[in-house]
Parts: structure tokens; C-alpha cells; sequence
């Protein structure tokens, strides 16, 4: 789902002694084409500066910092999100709760700049977008992690991390599907928010569609005539772009609409399953925890309570 956060696995954190600063103490891993830092504060500081030479890719993995960043307003910062940030720009870093027994853990992915840029070259040659290019959209730079996003970066992690001979090989591969993965949660994200550039209407079209549409009969074929492209043509262009299927974004935008449903506590669970566009309601339920981990049922307890 576009709103859901799915966590990364944090590395073990540093032995106390160990410990060179409690303020971002930094271990680093480098690689051919990247450099991977695990920061790690044990206590309460504010406003630290922070900057790369390379574009970095950073990921909350556990407790709370507030960003300060480019002329934005400040925003807190958590697990299961993650900020690209270009090459040379400053950060400032608050840790408000940050203690010995509360410890930050962050990771900060520098990536050469070649790497980029032979890989975009690369996509756009070989995957090449209707009227666009692939592209980071720096200033798109603040996403939730979804699972496919999650997962690579753990992968990244556990090859920066490895001693294997083949772990930079492995790791250029991965950096790959990584830059893939963030250019389409950038796009997803412009979406939801109604950002679209003008190559995207066609999906914000269906997108809008789908929306307002959720307790009809949706299917691939019905998408792709809205579209006004073949349903090969449709499924590629719409998971090339989003990261996922339109059937999978249809389901996510049904637990979406169930989960406000949810927030009124006289509502049945079967009047949530079909106004959100299900059938079947043990279908409904079985979905929902597959989504958010709990039952529809536990979800609007926690929300009235």
C-alpha cells in the first residue's frame, strides 16, 4: 500500500565500547560504487550537521529525528521512511529522545554518481517511458518504504556487510533495483498527492477512476480501455511506473477506503467489507491482516481507543 510503512531489519547496534561519539557515531562499509554509514546517537542533541558528496539514499531504523532540510519546514523522521537527498546538500539533525537505553539508528547509502547515471542510461535504453525518462525526482526527496523498496535495502545491507568476494557485484546489481524501486514509490507518491507531470495522466486518469469506482467490477481489461491502450501494453506501462500491478493497487486502494471506514466505530465489519468494494467478507479479513498485520475488527478497537 502507498500509505503503509513497511520497516527495515536494523543492523545490530555498536558494542558500548566500541562507541568512538554518542552523537551519530558512524560505521562505514565501502564498496566499489557505494558507501554504506550506520549512524547510531545515544543522547538528546539538536541541530547536527550532516553532508555528503555523493547523492544518499537514508532510511530511519529506529527511534525518532527530526530533519531539518533544504528551506522545508522540519519533519519528524521514523522507521519506515526514508529521504534521498543530492549530493553536497546539508542536513540538520535533531534527536529529541535519543538516550542510552532509547538509541537512533540510521542508515546513509552514498552512491557514485556514475552508478547513477549509467543506470538510468541503461533504463531508459532498454525500458524506455512513453514521452519520459527515468528519473529521480529530487524534489519528491520524503517517502514511506513499501515492501519492495523495504526489501532491497535489507539486501543492500546484508551485502555491504558481507565479506564475500562477490558482495560488490552483487551490491551493483542490487543498487540497480534499488534506484528502480525509489523512482517508482517517487512516482506512486506523486500520485496519491496529485502531483502528476503530464506523462503520468494516463494513469492518474485510471488512478482517479479506480477511486471512485471501488464497489464496481474492476478489471485489467475495463483499466486498460480507459487508458486507451491493449492490457499488455496497460500492465507494463502501469507496473513500470508504480512498482505494481493494477489488480495490486486496486486491493491497496479497497484497504485504504476500509481503513477510514474503520475510524466509525458503528459500522459492522461486513457493512466495511462491501462498502470498501468486497464480496466475500472472510476474503475482506484475510486481505486486511495481510496488509496491516491485524484484523479488521482489531484495527477499529485500536481506533476508538
Amino acid at each position: 500500500m502507498l500509505n503503509q510503512k513497511a520497516l527495515i531489519t536494523p543492523p545490530r547496534l555498536s558494542n558500548e565500547k566500541s562507541l568512538k561519539t554518542l552523537v551519530e557515531n558512524r560505521t562505514v562499509y565501502s564498496l566499489n560504487h557505494c558507501e554504506l554509514n550506520l549512524f547510531e546517537t545515544y543522547q538528546a542533541s539538536e541541530l547536527v550537521p550532516l553532508k555528503f558528496n555523493d547523492l544518499v539514499v537514508t532510511s530511519m531504523l529506529r527511534g525518532k529525528k527530526v530533519m531539518h532540510l533544504f528551506d522545508d519546514p522540519e519533519f519528524d523522521y521514523l522507521p519506515g521512511e526514508t529521504v534521498v537527498i543530492p549530493s553536497n546538500v546539508e542536513m540538520k539533525i535533531d534527536f529529541p529522545e535519543a538516550a542510552t537505553d532509547n538509541p537512533t539508528q540510521c542508515l546513509a547509502l552514498a552512491i557514485d554518481q556514475s552508478k547513477i547515471t549509467d543506470t538510468l542510461h541503461f533504463l531508459n535504453e532498454r525500458y524506455p517511458k512513453e514521452g519520459n525518462f527515468w528519473h529521480l525526482d529530487y524534489q519528491n526527496y520524503f517517502f514511506y518504504n513499501n515492501v519492495d523498496l523495504a526489501a532491497t535495502i535489507n539486501k543492500l545491507i546484508k551485502e555491504c556487510t558481507s565479506t564475500s568476494i562477490t558482495k560488490d557485484a552483487l551490491a551493483d546489481l542490487t543498487l540497480q533495483e534499488l534506484l528502480i524501486r525509489i523512482i517508482q514509490t517517487q512516482t506512486a507518491k506523486s500520485i496519491e498527492e496529485g502531483n502528476t507531470s503530464d506523462q503520468n495522466q494516463a494513469i492518474a486518469q485510471v488512478v482517479e477512476y479506480i477511486r471512485k469506482n471501488l464497489r464496481e467490477n474492476i478489471s485489467l481489461k475495463g483499466l486498460s480501455d480507459k487508458a486507451c491502450m491493449s492490457t499488455t501494453s496497460f500492465y507494463r506501462f502501469f507496473k513500470r511506473e508504480l512498482g505494481m500491478s493494477p489488480i495490486e493497487f486496486v486491493l491497496s486502494e479497497k484497504i485504504k477506503c476500509a481503513k477510514k471506514l474503520l475510524k466509525d466505530p458503528t459500522l459492522q465489519i461486513n457493512e466495511v467489507c462491501f462498502l470498501s468494494g468486497f464480496e466475500d467478507c472472510n476474503y475482506f479479513i484475510r486481505l486486511f491482516k495481510k496488509y496491516e498485520g491485524i484484523t479488521p475488527k482489531q484495527y477499529q478497537l485500536l481506533q476508538i481507543n
